[in-house]
């Protein structure tokens, strides 16, 4: 007699507006779904994994012939394989797509997840149709919405309400302007107060980070204390980010400089940095030329700036298709800037700080 493999359930993916509540009712799943083999990750650091996963299987492969035409070697279905085995439950915070590396390989990914039987739970800004909004090459990216909603049901979650921007008690004064008087001093006592708990001397500190160094200018035990140029104006991504939640509960930021497109390469980092700090519970504060909600200001930039017109060269577009891309017109950093902004107004709680205290856990 012969058993057919149990169909396994449809996934979920909720999407709404920031601060409605998505990633609390992910605390409640996850915390309270009964399954063992369960992962919940972070959507950069999912597909930073799955990046370095192909990378490790290609590296195992016999090096080809001069000459010899072998067939090419696809890498995909034996990740999933893996990822398969390791957790039947995978829960995405902030499932968002801007890198064309990710779009490419997502159908052919979750179609292997979900043929496994891997049940995905999702949270997101948007609806499944405006994933990669206006990405290059979209078209090859639009076949994955329709795997998505085959296998995940979609529900939105949006009260109106930013639940993160409600009045609760502060943690202290933790955000700073540059303007204010002695604000350089100000910040040393503290780092000084917190370094004082700390089994550990002031020093440089350097973390590994997938074959490279990352140099941090100043940290003691689980606090660092660096500057915005030093995290967002140098070559990192999620992954340093990421190291470092492993190694801070606590994090100065100094001399955030007032933001708009004309500095897009750090915004978006800025963002992936606040993303990853606020995922892992790590405590900011920070010293700033605006106000919170001044922070962020959206500037059209020339088209004909050189960088853009490079760009738009090499990738043979013209000035219509280019308006209409959200590499040329920022709408994506535009809209993930948002949540930072009510994610960094949460991050100022008394409950955010104490619920970050790694020394009590």
């Amino acid at each position: 007699m012969f058993y057919s493999k149990r169909k396994p359930p449809k996934g979920l993916y909720v999407f709404g507006d920031v601060g409605t509540g998505k990633t609390m009712v992910m605390d409640m799943f996850f915390t309270h779904v009964e399954v063992e083999q369960k992962k919940r990750v972070h959507f950069h650091g999912f597909m930073l994994d799955v990046h370095a996963r192909i990378h490790r299987l290609k590296k195992t492969l016999p090096k080809r012939k001069v000459g010899f035409m072998a067939k090419t070697y696809d890498p995909i279905a034996p990740i999933a394989e893996e990822i398969s085995e390791e957790a039947c439950l995978l829960c995405f915070d902030e499932f968002q797509v801007t890198d064309i590396a990710d779009a490419m390989i997502l159908k052919q990914l979750f179609e292997n997840l979900f043929q496994n039987g891997v049940v995905v739970v999702a949270t997101s800004n948007r609806p499944p149709e405006d994933l990669y909004k206006n990405g290059l090459q979209r078209v090859n990216f639009i076949p994955f919405i329709s795997v998505l909603k085959e296998y995940c049901s979609t529900v939105q979650l949006d009260s109106g309400i930013d639940y993160r921007k409600r009045v609760m008690s502060a943690a202290g004064k933790i955000y700073y302007l540059t303007s204010e008087p002695d604000v350089e001093a100000v910040m040393d006592r503290l780092f000084d107060e917190l370094a004082q708990k700390q089994n550990d001397v002031t020093r440089p500190r350097i973390l590994k980070v997938q074959g490279r160094e990352l140099k941090l200018s100043k940290a003691c035990g689980s606090i660092a204390d660096c500057t915005f140029e030093e995290l967002c104006d140098r070559p990192l991504g999620a992954s340093d980010y990421l190291e470092m939640c492993k190694n801070f509960d606590t994090v100065f930021i100094r001399h955030i400089p007032h933001l708009d497109l004309t500095k897009r390469s750090q915004a978006r980092r800025f963002i992936t940095l606040i993303d990853a700090f606020y995922d892992h519970k790590v405590r900011v504060i920070c010293s700033a030329e605006a106000h919170l909600q001044s922070l962020f200001t959206q500037k059209v930039r020339n088209p004909e700036e050189a960088e853009h017109r490079v760009l738009m060269d090499d990738l043979h577009l013209g000035e219509d298709l280019s308006e209409a891309l959200s590499i040329f017109t920022g709408e994506e950093e535009v809209f993930a800037f948002q949540r930072t902004l009510s994610r960094l107004t949460e991050m100022q709680t008394e409950h955010y700080w104490t619920d970050g205290d790694r020394s009590q856990k």
